[in-house]
């Protein structure tokens, strides 16, 4: 029998970035995602992985190097193609507090991406709710845990948590090609963190999602990914699968990463 190659979703090469044209953030990185894969990239603050990040959404321009999202050039793209690849790919920032509208209602925020797509409805939203908004939304609700009932409520009154599970809804709303996670636990208490990434793991094995999780937690990549790759000041220090962290050719950031996730 042939082995299935997985298919890189995101593949990058040589990415270079500067701010105001002299201050290095991004020197030559090299990296690729694979289909139903969690890709994690650690680092301390300032190592560039949110700037990565925003790049991959295009919500940064890049100084040299190639994005390419299923084997299409991003910077070749005219504004419509563009647009549409934008519309596959998702994010769950670190503040769920303001990736939410404050003034409108929690059902409005979830449906917003599936009416940009205009008709489109994820295959795991069962068929005979048809295309009643309410009913799409209340499943993408239940997916991650919560009642119906907060589909009439405004963001102030859920907890944190609670925010974070409806930007993840209203993430995978629109089967995203690959969803970049930024610190999605980072504003929240340890408890809280573990019921969220757990829930993020489920939803990867249940829907075969593709990650891109970042985080200064060494634990939290860890536990969330098949592949992870070590970041400082721009550069990628160390990139190895899950089973290969703690051998000893692991680079000496690495390394000292790891003293701390050991404890």
């Amino acid at each position: 029998m042939t082995e299935t190659i997985p298919t890189d979703i995101i593949r990058v090469h040589e990415l270079s970035k500067s701010y105001l044209k002299d201050i290095p953030v991004l020197h030559s990185i090299s990296l690729n995602l694979t289909q139903g894969e969690c890709l994690g990239i650690v680092g301390e603050s300032g190592s560039g992985k949110s700037t990565l990040a925003r790049c991959l959404l295009t919500l940064s321009d890049w100084d040299s190097g190639a994005i390419y999202f299923h084997n299409q050039h991003l910077k070749s793209l005219g504004k419509k193609k563009l647009r549409e690849a934008r519309l596959r790919m998702g994010a769950v920032f670190q503040n769920p507090t303001a990736a939410l509208n404050s003034r409108i209602r929690i059902i409005d925020s979830l449906m917003e991406p599936l009416e940009q797509r205009k008709g489109f409805l994820p295959t795991f939203i069962k068929k005979n709710n048809g295309t009643d908004r309410k009913d799409i939304a209340a499943e993408l609700l239940q997916i991650v845990g919560l009642p119906s009932e907060y589909l009439s409520k405004y963001p102030h009154e859920l907890s944190g948590g609670e925010k974070q599970r409806v930007t993840i809804a209203r993430a995978i709303s629109t089967e995203p090609s690959f969803i970049v996670l930024d610190e999605p636990t980072a504003s929240l208490d340890v408890t809280t963190q573990s019921v969220i990434l757990n829930l993020l793991k489920d939803l990867q094995e249940n829907y075969g999602l593709s990650y891109l999780f970042i985080s200064h937690d060494l634990a939290a990549v860890h536990f969330m990914s098949q592949r992870i790759i070590v970041m400082k000041n721009g550069h990628i220090l160390d990139s190895f699968p899950k089973a290969q962290t703690f051998d000893t050719n692991r680079h000496k950031y690495t390394k000292l990463l790891l003293d701390v996730f050991s404890g």
